[in-house]
């Protein structure tokens, strides 16, 4: 059980990184080295600390189930190598897997370029009592599609005026509010990772065998265009924050600090939702005890 004291200091700990009105949000302002009040000298226990709140969303996990109001939406996005799959896998590792999806947005299908950008997404939304996990999202249409724009004459889109980015904050925006209305919370995770430590985690990459596989020459081509990523990801979270489906801007460049903030954040999501176990009538009440009866004179 998550007191009073603790949800104030898991709010105090992600306002920082929390963003619901994007009007005067500059990237360049939050730190991809910020470890808040924490030296590194702490990740031991920002670490212990993690493990104790993945036993918390164990239980609001539960909660969220029998509540059956609400389905919750996560969406990941980042740069390559900022840690997306590693927070995911630690941040959930408690949680009953029957009840979490999580869903990997590569390039579009052909089937997927003959409908609408939000198609895909949308047929793999959480039902109410679960999670939705997305590992890249919707988002990438402002995003890889914004960089590399001869993406959209694959999408065979009929003539339009210009402003198409413009169109497509607005359609997320009135999306993620329809979704709100029908119960399913969206919390956004921009993972903010340097330049500088996307290369060493490249190189890592490059010298371990183990982790050749992890890396593409696709991830160099893409680094070409980091400054018009950073721009790309700034006028997103400028135009899709809001109070109902906030932009979480997360450090990464130190793993340990960026699945606490993670954590915390999901944590707060489900506080919010003021989740319980349903209550049980009188009548319902009646029939357990006579099946406790009956048990108990088998």
């Amino acid at each position: 059980m998550i007191t009073d004291k603790q949800a104030e200091k898991i709010q105090k700990f992600i306002k920082p990184y929390r963003i619901t009105d994007g009007k005067s949000f500059k990237l360049k302002d939050i730190d991809p080295d910020d470890t808040g009040d924490f030296s590194k000298n702490d990740k031991d226990r920002l670490t212990e600390a993690l493990d104790e709140g993945i036993a918390q969303l164990r239980e609001l996990q539960e909660k969220l189930y029998a509540d059956d109001k609400w389905g919750v939406l996560l969406i990941f996005q980042a740069m390559d190598a900022a840690g997306k799959d590693g927070a995911i896998k630690h941040v959930f590792s408690g949680i009953n897997p029957q009840g979490c999806q999580v869903n990997s947005f590569k390039s579009p299908s052909s089937e997927e370029l003959d409908h609408d950008f939000l198609w895909r997404c949308m047929k793999n939304l959480p039902e109410r009592g679960r999670f939705g996990i997305f590992n890249r999202s919707y988002y990438e249409e402002v995003l890889v599609v914004r960089v590399h724009p001869e993406y959209l004459n694959a999408q065979k889109l009929p003539a339009t005026e210009d402003n198409i980015w413009k169109k497509r904050f607005q359609d997320i925006s009135q999306f993620e509010k329809y979704l709100h209305h029908n119960g399913i919370l969206v919390r956004k995770f921009f993972l903010h990772v340097s330049k500088k430590e996307q290369k060493k985690r490249f190189l890592e990459r490059l010298d371990k065998p183990e982790k050749n596989w992890k890396f593409s020459q696709a991830d160099v081509k893409e680094r070409q265009h980091w400054e018009e990523y950073m721009g790309a990801y700034e006028d997103m979270i400028r135009n899709t924050a809001s109070e109902n489906a906030p932009w979480f801007v997360v450090p990464a460049d130190n793993k340990w600090y960026t699945r606490a903030v993670v954590g915390a954040a999901v944590i707060d999501a489900l506080l919010s939702l003021k989740l319980d176990f349903p209550k049980v009538d009188k009548k319902h009440l009646e029939e357990l005890e006579a099946a406790r009866e009956a048990l108990l004179n088998e």
